[in-house]
């Protein structure tokens, strides 16, 4: 780990000579691309050199230990020989989580797809709340969510809704929360009081860029229409609703929440890059051979990822055993409480992955 380390510290301090350079300065794109690299090395050579650091701090104390006749000088260097092991060990930790291979994917933009599965105007209604809650929770990184598609149910959320939120890290701190969230509670129109069962879908795909994914103009259908409302009610008077099809696979996009027609085909382009990009990593990955459709279940009570239980307060996440009890802050945009423990988990297991 020591020896990758240090070819860090030393590509590091390449980078800033690079940065310096009149000739890169003056090359905008070189420029960005190395800019972009020597900030991903911050983090790790600077606590690199807080153990490096730590490492002859410890050496400097031994040497007191060493030397020393007098009692009491030498417990205070033995106790901080103690302290300065412990601060050096965490730092290890620290870097051998740093040193991860990272998923390229994550500093991306994110689609996010939400979708009523089983339960009828209660998965719609929960589909509405699940929409609020990553809506607020990217508020608050200040992040922007930009609503691509919405199919409104007639009792009120949605069935469908389709949106893009930009900021950087997003697919990062999203990207668990693909699957089946079911909710359990009592719904408005019950009269005994029965709790019912509901399910919604959550797809989380990152935003595919056009480098990313190079779409045929050929392969696609472009149809448009006017846009409607709830009950088919009209919401402009021009043709600005569109409707993409990509003809070798099937997958359909349709994008109506803007008024021009020009920025909803833009819109359902970039929902159909993502889609695309999505299931051709699906394919090349052999750890993750599903395709986007197995990713986020077909919405079966059975198949959920996480448990929304209102009547106790109660969130279960199944993935990892995590059982929390502040399911109001949570649905205000909190969603911090169960992605940070997700987040480390699954950076535990990747790291048991290289040390094995």
């Amino acid at each position: 780990m020591f020896q990758k380390l240090k070819a860090v510290e030393e590509r590091y301090e390449e980078l800033n000579r690079m940065l310096s350079d009149s000739e890169i300065v003056s090359n905008r794109s070189k420029f960005t691309e190395l800019s972009k690299e020597h900030a991903e090395l911050e983090s790790v050579v600077s606590t690199y050199r807080a153990w490096k650091q730590t490492k002859d701090e410890i050496q400097d104390s031994k040497a007191i230990i060493a030397e020393t006749t007098d009692k009491e000088m030498r417990e205070l260097a033995e106790a901080e020989v103690d302290s300065l092991i412990h601060v050096q060990e965490s730092f290890e930790d620290e870097l051998k989580t740093l040193l991860l291979p990272k998923d390229p994917n994550d500093d991306k933009n994110v689609i996010v797809e939400i979708r009523a599965g089983a339960g009828g105007d209660e998965a719609a209604l929960f589909g509405g709340e699940l929409f609020s809650m990553y809506t607020r929770y990217s508020e608050g990184r200040g992040w922007k969510v930009d609503m691509m598609s919405a199919s409104e149910a007639s009792v009120g959320g949605y069935k469908e809704v389709i949106a893009q939120i930009n900021g950087k890290g997003a697919y990062s701190a999203l990207k668990y929360e693909s699957g089946v969230h079911r909710v359990q509670r009592v719904p408005a129109t019950e009269t005994q009081g029965r709790v019912h069962t509901s399910t919604v879908t959550v797809a989380v795909l990152p935003e595919a860029e056009d480098v990313d994914f190079d779409i045929n103009e050929k392969d696609l259908r472009i149809d448009v229409y006017r846009s409607s409302g709830p009950g088919g009610q009209s919401v402009n008077t021009t043709d600005s609703a569109v409707r993409v099809t990509h003809l070798p696979t099937g997958l359909v996009v349709i994008c109506q929440d803007g008024k021009s027609q020009h920025k909803n085909k833009a819109k359902a382009l970039t929902v159909l890059r993502s889609r695309l990009k999505k299931q051709e990593e699906d394919k090349l990955a052999a750890e993750r051979s599903e395709n986007r459709r197995s990713q986020i279940g077909s919405g079966d009570r059975s198949e959920k990822i996480r448990t929304y239980n209102f009547p106790q307060s109660r969130v279960t996440d199944h993935r990892i055993g995590l059982t929390v009890h502040n399911l109001e802050e949570l649905m205000r945009g909190a969603l911090e409480i169960v992605t940070d423990p997700l987040a480390a988990h699954f950076r535990a297991e990747q790291l048991k992955g290289e040390v094995s």
